[in-house]
């Protein structure tokens, strides 16, 4: 498993930081891990496009979802069954955020051991016949700071950008049908949505505090690509939500009345 791990992805990616740490001017590895950030936020885009379009979906029906859950809290298999129900005829994947952190931690696991270890002189046998070999990589981001040792600045940093797309995303959409389904009113079910609220507010603000401590804690260039990689997420994020349609109920579409 090791040996497919290496090949498979630390190698690869060791050698396109150190490729464009060969390319960039002064040789910077601060700018070539900003690089190879942006490469990998570039082919992981339609698939960060799909998770971000699916929260939202399913925040648009969540009064629905905490209906059925208190409707039916005594009976878990007729819950189960109604949730994937609803989930079908709203073509929602509740499952589908989670594809872009699975594929982006052995991506970061093998950027850390190409900072930790790859880029030692060792490390640099591991390099293609092709890719330049610089003999000795600076460590020194800008000429002033050290990438190899944590960072606290960057670890703030992108702690702040963290709790900035968290609130972006966590936003109501404007767009959506503010009431909840007429089956839901006095029930349970909607209050419970003011809960859900309350819990995805708690994750806006738990969420930049973890990234901040485990930023403390690992070499400033991991926490540079969790910067960078936030920021451009935050851009995604923004472009995505502007281009989603209101998400109408059908039920009350049907209802409305034709012009």
């Amino acid at each position: 498993m090791g040996s497919i791990f290496q090949t498979v992805l630390f190698q690869p990616i060791l050698n396109l930081l150190v490729g464009l740490y060969d390319v960039v001017p002064g040789k910077d590895i601060g700018i070539a891990i900003i690089l190879l950030t942006i490469f990998v936020k570039v082919v992981m885009y339609p698939l960060t496009k799909k998770q971000i379009e699916q929260q939202r979906a399913l925040q648009a029906i969540q009064p629905k979802i905490e209906e059925i859950r208190s409707r039916l809290k005594d009976n878990k298999e007729q819950q189960a069954q109604e949730l994937m129900e609803l989930y079908k005829r709203e073509k929602v994947n509740p499952a589908a955020g989670c594809w872009p952190l699975l594929i982006q931690l052995p991506i970061f696991i093998a950027l850390y051991q190409a900072l930790s270890s790859g880029l030692n002189s060792q490390g640099l046998n591991l390099l293609y016949p092709f890719v330049p070999n610089p003999q000795q990589i600076d460590p020194m981001f800008l000429g002033f700071l050290d990438l190899t040792k944590p960072s606290y600045v960057l670890a703030i940093a992108a702690a702040l950008v963290q709790f900035w797309q968290t609130k972006q995303i966590l936003k109501p959409p404007g767009a959506t049908v503010a009431e909840p389904p007429k089956e839901a009113e006095g029930t349970q079910g909607a209050k419970d949505e003011s809960m859900a609220a309350m819990m995805n507010k708690q994750m806006a603000y738990t969420m930049p505090i973890v990234t901040a401590v485990i930023g403390f804690s690992l070499p400033g260039g991991l926490t540079l690509y969790w910067l960078v990689m936030s920021i451009l997420t935050v851009v995604q994020q923004a472009v995505v939500l502007k281009r989603i349609p209101p998400r109408l109920d059908p039920q009350l579409a049907e209802k409305e009345p034709t012009r």
